[in-house]
């Protein structure tokens, strides 16, 4: 029998306590570097790259990504995956838009966008984490699920919304040219940090991917945190879902296949900073502001979205082979 201490957790985790190397230093923040290389060289070619009513619909629309992928980071991190995160957001989306359209208040259309995040995910959680069934797998089908039902909503077409009530007065909210959103979820992504940094949730996540069967031997209820991840992510989505609604002043079923790459591309990439090949959500949310500069200001420079869908593919694959050689290294030091 495997016993896991709670100073293996610590070590296996990547809980700093050790000297940091010059070289693990650039590792570990060196992907901050290059973001701030990239704008610069933008904003140099491009001096509209910095103009207020850009920085402003950048930081929008970084915002509602990152709380799309949040959930997503803690499940990839933990080993387990949900590519369905971005189908429950576009069904979120028609939900909203369909239940405005016909009469209903955005209050209730809300709580009905915000419900299909409870209930994709809950179904996920249910299946993965009580039934034992591989969650790349379930996800698929739910997702499928989930982008056939949003297409159904809308017969196909999008959803035009006259109104777009208080979730689009909140989204009008800003301090400057900061939209309050982003400032709404840089607090929560700097107390999701604390969480995965400070408390015995992030470090379990981080164990159950290396050894499992350690975390569960050890005692922790690993069928329940695999449940609140799951969850998690579907109410994120759910929730991006119903700003996008109020962003768009329309439903689309279709929005799902932009952030599909998105999503996992900001969460592995992300994965190169702090912890080097460990997805975390200052990485993720470094990421999904990087892919906003590079896209916004390839598009500026006049790039086709052919060129731009292939830098999305290129980075994607670099975050999947700098994750994957991380884990392998990792698991080479530390055998379970």
């Amino acid at each position: 029998m495997t016993y896991m201490t709670q100073s293996s957790l610590d070590t296996r985790s990547g809980t700093p306590g050790r000297a940091v190397l010059p070289g693990r230093s650039l590792m570990r923040y060196g992907f901050f570097l290059l973001i701030a290389v990239v704008f610069v060289i933008f904003a140099l070619l491009r001096p509209t790259f910095v103009a207020p009513g850009n920085i402003h619909g950048m930081l929008m629309s970084a915002s509602i990504a990152a709380l799309m992928f949040l959930g997503l980071t803690w499940l990839i991190a933990a080993g387990e995956i949900d590519v369905s995160f971005m189908s429950v957001a576009a069904l979120a989306n028609m939900t909203v838009a369909g239940l405005v359209s016909s009469g209903a208040g955005w209050p209730l259309a809300t709580l009905g966008g915000l419900a299909i995040g409870a209930v994709f995910g809950g179904l996920n959680a249910g299946l993965v984490a009580w039934l034992r069934l591989p969650a790349l797998v379930i996800t698929i089908a739910s997702g499928a699920l989930a982008a056939s039902i949003a297409a159904a909503i809308g017969l196909g077409t999008s959803i035009s919304l006259s109104t777009t009530g208080f979730v689009g007065g909140f989204l009008d909210l800003r301090v400057g040219i900061l939209p309050v959103l982003a400032l709404a979820v840089a607090a929560l992504y700097a107390g999701a940090w604390l969480a995965q940094e400070r408390l015995t949730f992030g470090r379990y996540i981080y164990a159950m991917e290396q050894n499992r069967a350690a975390v569960e031997e050890a005692g922790v209820p690993v069928n329940r945190l695999l449940f609140v991840l799951f969850l998690l992510s579907g109410l994120m989505s759910s929730l991006s879902g119903v700003l996008l609604a109020a962003n768009l002043s329309s439903g689309q079923p279709y929005l799902g296949t932009s952030y599909f790459l998105d999503g996992l591309t900001a969460v592995l990439l992300g994965g190169m900073a702090l912890k080097f090949g460990k997805p975390n959500v200052l990485g993720t949310l470094a990421a999904v502001i990087f892919l906003t500069g590079l896209l916004n200001g390839a598009a500026l420079l006049g790039w086709t979205d052919s060129q731009r869908q292939i830098v999305r593919g290129s980075l994607l694959l670099i975050g999947v082979g700098l994750v994957v050689f991380a884990r392998a290294r990792t698991r080479k030091r530390h055998p379970a």
